[in-house]
């Protein structure tokens, strides 16, 4: 493989990689077989030890460059390793188990040939696909998909980092991907991007990115953290949309206090009502800490139950569940695994 061969692309796509190496070549492929020929491809190896640096120096392509980290530093880091790398004007990210349709790039960059330098980034529609269902994003609730989306963007992630085409100078103004966060890396680059610059979407679903949740407990612990360094990062921003940075804190809240993190979430509980002081919503979370708190911790349980129902002191579901949970913890976890079946089946 002649890495020197291609000097000067246009579009440089970066691939982190670790231990993919029964999927790398088709994630490579799905790169090198685009109608649009004029780009480099980046695999940066996160320090895998399986084939995968095998399988990449295999690709006969002399458009592909391979870069090996000598430690595992996360996708965050070796996309920045890649994106440091790279030679192209605009930068494209792939992940190693996402397919691109062929006219992604194409479609992509003639947008790019038209468009204003204020416009930063061109992103596309894609395909979530979790058990042979597909889901189409950017979901319903986003209405403004153009042009300076900064408060839409505040409201959720809707652009995936496949998804994207950016321009390399933007990097030198907003930084690149923030190496702290343990997820939601590409949410708060895009807040950055969509700051200081236009967006341009094409309404296509122009890849297929398969999502599997190896541990779903892992994987919110980790969102959450993201979400607790997001937000102080860009709490002013988010104050410009007191829906979502409610919502964000009342997240936040509710899963510390259910890991007995309860000082950090009361914490977040006080802010989410203080941005949004809705006696209602505040109700609803007590009351869902104390239901599932009871399980474990009859008392605590019963003390979120009781502020839940001072709040909302007609809420019969709130009455009946802190009613069960006075006759002790055996009855109400019997009670609380009846409901479960019943409301299963």
């Amino acid at each position: 493989m002649n890495l020197l061969t291609y000097s000067k692309p246009l579009v440089s796509v970066i691939i982190p990689v670790y231990n993919r190496g029964s999927s790398i070549k088709r994630a490579a492929e799905s790169v090198l077989s685009q109608t649009y020929g004029d780009i480099e491809l980046i695999v940066v190896d996160d320090g895998s030890n399986d084939n995968t640096g095998e399988e990449v120096e295999a690709i006969e392509d002399t458009r592909v460059r391979y870069i090996r980290l000598n430690k595992n530093r996360g996708a965050p880091a070796a996309r920045n390793v890649g994106t440091k790398a790279a030679k192209g004007d605009y930068i494209a990210f792939q992940d190693s188990d996402d397919q691109w349709l062929p006219q992604k790039l194409e479609k992509q960059m003639k947008i790019f040939e038209n468009a204003s330098e204020n416009v930063g980034a061109v992103y596309t529609a894609f395909y979530r696909v979790e058990n042979r269902k597909k889901e189409y994003i950017p979901y319903s609730w986003v209405k403004k998909k153009e042009g300076y989306i900064h408060r839409e963007v505040l409201k959720g992630s809707f652009i995936t980092t496949p998804s994207i085409v950016v321009r390399r100078e933007c990097f030198e103004k907003v930084g690149m991907f923030d190496e702290r966060l343990p997820r939601l890396q590409d949410w708060e680059l895009v807040i950055r991007l969509s700051k200081y610059y236009e967006f341009r979407f094409i309404d296509e679903p122009l890849l297929v990115s398969p999502y599997t949740s190896d541990s779903l407990t892992a994987n919110r612990s980790a969102r959450i953290e993201a979400l607790k360094l997001i937000l102080s990062k860009h709490w002013d921003d988010f104050l410009e949309d007191k829906d979502s940075l409610s919502r964000y804190c009342f997240s936040i809240g509710v899963h510390q206090c259910l890991n007995n993190e309860i000082e950090d979430g009361e914490n977040y509980l006080r802010k989410g009502f203080e941005v949004k002081p809705d006696r209602h919503i505040l109700a609803e979370h007590y009351f869902t800490i104390g239901r599932r708190l009871c399980s474990r911790d009859i008392k605590i349980g019963r003390n979120y139950l009781t502020k839940a129902l001072k709040l909302r002191p007609l809420d019969a579901r709130i009455f009946s569940v802190l009613a069960i949970s006075l006759l002790g913890p055996g009855v109400y976890q019997r009670v609380a695994q009846f409901y479960k079946r019943w409301n299963r089946d």
